[in-house]
């Protein structure tokens, strides 16, 4: 398995590992149920240094971004980042990401750890225009540090004021002593904070450095458990579950990342506006268990006469709500706020209704 340049750390910690996206990663140290508390609540550090970082530049990275993904940069400012995806040939979903616009003629795209080579092999071959393509991921080292106390923390190793860095916008500076660190105001936990990124040689000294600063707020150190427990809260899907290669970006709720406008002309463009035309198929839908029973990961979705409707892609039960949740496609008449539909758990229909995230207000 590979490693990130804090696996010995986690293991140093006792955190219990487990292979993700070929990686040795922590699934957890204290507890899921503690540690999604701990971000909710306070402040907590994830290793996402697995997940894949590709630079795009020259005088063609513009052209070749905006055709391979689906929400528009035409109006992407230099120190924003955008939330997208690379729709594939058939009008599914290659993977979701981050695109950063570094520089007038340089992009940062981040990727899902699962899908670097998929994704990188996807860039190459549709750049038709000659851009500059770098794959980066293996000397990008990445820390979310996240949580109502993540500023406080991260402010006491910078002299950039944190609070003029807007949602979904990022600088580079100095932090703890490193220069060149990218500090982005984004994050898949939906509790705010900073994703930091740096060379992998940084690591222990900023690890340390973020430690220190955040004790006085308890800050801990979370596993991949709680991160999946705290964006399925927050009502964010997760590719492998809510996406996947043959889910359209419109089916999964990401209408308002794929834009129709006259300057955005990406891959499957047609295929996109045909099927927003006729009516989709199937709708990703937010539910609450009514009766008692959690949802899991391919249990069948269906109506009160039993007939299968659709299936459930993600669940769990809230911590912070105390209350089973989930993400299921559903035929589309099932899908408006509301509805009763049940989810078949061991042989029994028990009932759920559909809900919109985020499921922790």
């Amino acid at each position: 398995m590979k490693k990130t340049p804090f696996t010995e750390t986690h293991y140093a910690l006792g955190a219990k590992m487990h292979e993700f996206a070929g990686y040795d990663m922590p699934v957890e140290y204290a507890g899921i149920i503690e540690e999604h508390n701990t971000v909710v609540n306070h402040v907590g550090v994830f290793d996402v240094s697995h997940m894949g970082e590709f630079w795009v530049k020259g005088p063609q990275a513009h052209s070749l971004v905006q055709k391979i993904t689906s929400n528009d940069i035409a109006g992407l400012p230099v120190g924003k980042a955008q939330y997208t995806c690379f729709p594939n040939d058939k009008g599914g979903i290659v993977d979701d990401l981050l695109v950063y616009h570094y520089e007038e003629e340089k992009y940062l795209l981040v990727v899902n750890a699962s899908n670097i080579e998929k994704d990188w092999n996807w860039c190459v071959k549709n750049n038709t225009e000659g851009a500059e393509l770098e794959n980066a991921s293996e000397n990008t080292a990445q820390l979310a540090v996240q949580g109502p106390e993540a500023l406080q923390t991260l402010q006491k190793l910078t002299d950039i004021d944190l609070s003029r860095i807007p949602y979904y916008s990022f600088v580079t500076g100095k932090i703890a002593g490193i220069d060149n660190v990218i500090i982005s105001n984004t994050g898949y936990t939906g509790c705010g904070g900073f994703e930091l990124y740096f060379y992998p040689r940084y690591a222990g000294n900023i690890w340390e450095a973020i430690f220190e600063a955040g004790a006085e707020f308890g800050i801990k150190p979370i596993g991949l458990g709680a991160r999946d427990t705290l964006r399925l809260e927050a009502g964010f899907p997760l590719y492998g579950n809510e996406m996947d290669d043959t889910t359209s970006p419109l089916q999964a709720g990401l209408g308002w990342i794929t834009k129709f406008t006259e300057s955005n002309h990406f891959i499957s463009r047609p295929l996109l506006e045909e099927e927003k035309a006729k009516g989709l198929s199937r709708k990703l839908a937010g539910f609450e268990m009514v009766g008692k029973g959690i949802a899991r990961h391919g249990y069948e979705i269906v109506n009160k006469t039993g007939e299968i409707i659709g299936n459930v892609t993600s669940g769990t039960i809230s911590p912070s709500t105390k209350k089973a949740i989930g993400f299921g496609y559903v035929k589309p008449e099932y899908a408006a706020l509301g509805t009763t539909i049940f989810i078949r758990i061991r042989n029994k229909d028990i009932e759920a209704v559909v809900v919109k995230p985020p499921f922790r207000k």
